[in-house]
């Protein structure tokens, strides 16, 4: 074979072998791209992308005017990943510092095979900051000295978390609750608005390179979906001075707790709601009895505020008029029982009115007897008593209102002037706003509406109504429910100067859960202006030691709050009333005379 012949066989022979090569190199390169490619890919996956959670912010919860009272602040979650410390001792003794812990409590976290341990919850982003800041620096300086790569500090993360923030502090505590370390609604309108205020958590992707994760390797792979916002009727400056007029209250009586409501008697909305004493929701609580809600959790015997339904009812049945005359003894026998006033006095010739003024029991008495037990209860039905308001407020009660079928020779005279039935603070509430919008219930409500992580804004549906007595009968009542704050009435501490205003005291005694009474309940539920009301506030003070009597604790308290009410809303006063009922026999003859 010739030289020429030779050189082009071993060519032929290179070329074939180089095409068999390039062919094994485009076999392989299929079946890495095409064949296997979703086998390689996850397995890339699990030794270089760790996968996390991105958390949602929860929903906020403003005022009426959208001043936040609970938001969601940005936090970090710090965490590591055991197996990557090779000294824990060592890293303990640099991070704790960082961390505001100490090096022994912070050692178990570290040492381990968990992939995943959270070390610090919910710290400011600052914090993380200014550790990784420190392990950067740490690493780069120990991996230029010999067997540097070994003693690096490795293995610690960020996760984007958030803490939950109350601006206000304790204000509006009981009605707004709190969260719970696990992020769930613990009390409150945070725990009954759960599932609305929670968003929806997303997922990303990081690359781990060296223990670290890689810059720019994020992939949110989930966007995280924040909660809605809720908006409340809530007014906080008015909320403020309701707070700070029933804590000082309460204090003042060495008594057990207070409520303070604000109502708006024709949408039902609640304008403030404080309670005493109360709590800080962005600290820890060592007793979680203390997220009830007493405005709606708590229910009492209302005493003379309940002759409020007694005398509509009998008005509404047309037993009696505002100036109906009753002969009023100071103690009446109603079968075993004997029934008493609580100042001793002669028998007197009172209108019904003057029998309202004065806070007669009997004088109550003698108007529930003019009603069947039947009547009678179907009006406390009516105003809602013995059950709930409609509110959706957490742990709220039905409060008690036994049936007809079960009523004792006293029953009837008993609840004819408030006690022998409880209700809730916002019930009695709810009683006085439907006489002050004209015999017609309107269901509380504190949610005004919501708002979508837009900002986008949907209102609440306007709160159901239920007529209960006539707007003849509401006005009549609201006339004579005035003489109440006038110098012959019990409350003369509610009036307020230049303006109309009407109400109703309650001095009850405190039912003790052991079948009999220890101590009292003092209140004064009242509105204003009285001839076109635009606010109910009622006051409940329970457990006062020493004074006792509701014009005399919840009145000056009813007062303070009205009067700024009455300030912030810009509501003018009106003219007096040009209608003043008689209180008794004597005034009513030169009432008829000069009417």
């Amino acid at each position: 074979m010739s030289d020429q012949q030779l050189t082009s066989k071993r060519i032929r022979q290179i070329v074939s072998f180089s095409a068999a090569i390039f062919l094994l190199f485009t076999l392989r390169l299929i079946d890495v791209q095409a064949v296997q490619a979703g086998g390689y890919t996850a397995r890339a996956n699990s030794e270089l992308l760790n996968s996390s959670v991105l958390l949602a912010p929860r929903g906020t919860i403003t005022d009426i005017h959208g001043i936040e009272l609970a938001r969601s602040v940005a936090a970090i979650d710090i965490v590591v990943d055991q197996v990557q410390i090779s000294d824990p001792a060592k890293t303990a003794q640099f991070v704790a510092p960082f961390l505001g812990m100490n090096a022994s409590k912070l050692l178990p976290l570290l040492t381990g095979t968990k992939r995943y341990q959270i070390i610090a919850k919910q710290v400011p982003p600052a914090m993380w900051n200014s550790l990784n800041s420190a392990l950067t620096s740490f690493n780069s300086a120990i991996v230029k000295q010999p067997g540097g790569l070994a003693q690096r500090m490795l293995g610690f993360y960020s996760e984007r978390s958030y803490v939950r923030d109350y601006p206000t502090g304790a204000l509006a505590a009981s009605l707004i609750g709190k969260i719970n370390d696990s992020g769930i609604g613990a009390g409150g309108l945070e725990s009954s608005l759960d599932s609305t205020l929670t968003g929806v958590n997303g997922r990303y992707l990081f690359a781990n390179g060296a223990g670290t994760i890689i810059p720019g390797s994020k992939e949110v792979v989930t966007e995280a979906k924040p909660g809605t916002g809720v908006q409340l009727t809530i007014d906080r400056d008015i909320q403020w001075v309701a707070q700070d007029a029933i804590s000082a209250a309460v204090k003042k009586a060495h008594a057990i707790s207070g409520t303070v409501v604000v109502m708006d008697p024709k949408t039902g909305q609640i304008v403030a709601q404080a309670s005493a004493p109360t709590f800080d929701p962005s600290k820890p609580i060592k007793n979680i009895s203390v997220l009830r809600n007493p405005a709606v959790a708590d229910s009492y015997e209302p005493g003379s505020v309940g002759k409020i339904i007694t005398y509509s009812a009998a008005m509404e049945e047309g037993k009696i008029s505002p100036t109906t005359v009753l002969s009023i003894p100071y103690s009446l026998k109603v079968g075993p029982a004997v029934f008493r006033d609580h100042e001793k006095h002669p028998t007197e010739n009172l209108t019904t009115t003057g029998a309202l003024a004065i806070s007669s029991n009997t004088g109550a008495i003698l108007i529930g007897a003019m009603l069947s037990h039947e009547t009678l209860y179907s009006y406390l039905q009516k105003f809602g008593i013995g059950q709930l308001t409609g509110s959706h407020l957490p742990g709220e009660t039905q409060g008690i209102l036994h049936p007809v079928s079960s009523w004792s020779d006293t029953s009837a005279p008993t609840i004819a002037f408030g006690q022998g039935y409880s209700l809730t603070a916002l019930q009695a509430t709810s009683v006085f706003a439907t006489i002050a919008n004209d015999g017609v219930r309107v269901t509380p409500n504190v949610v005004a509406g919501y708002f979508d992580p837009s900002g986008n804004f949907t209102p609440s549906k306007p709160a159901s109504t239920t007529r209960v007595v006539s707007a003849s009968t509401a006005t009549q009542m609201r006339l004579m429910m005035e003489s109440v704050v006038g110098k012959d009435g019990t409350a003369p501490e509610a009036a307020i100067p230049g303006y109309r205003v009407a109400g109703k005291t309650g001095t009850a005694m405190r039912a003790n859960g052991r079948g009999g009474y220890s101590g009292y309940t003092a209140s004064f539920i009242g509105f204003a202006p009285a001839d076109a009301p635009r606010y109910v506030v009622s006051v409940v003070v329970q457990g006062p030691q020493g004074v006792h009597f509701g014009g005399l604790v919840a009145g000056p308290v009813f007062k303070k709050v009205m009067s700024f009410v009455l300030e912030a809303k810009h509501i003018a006063p009106t003219a007096p009333s040009k209608i003043h009922y008689p209180l008794n026999a004597t005034a009513l003859k030169v009432f008829h005379a000069s009417h």
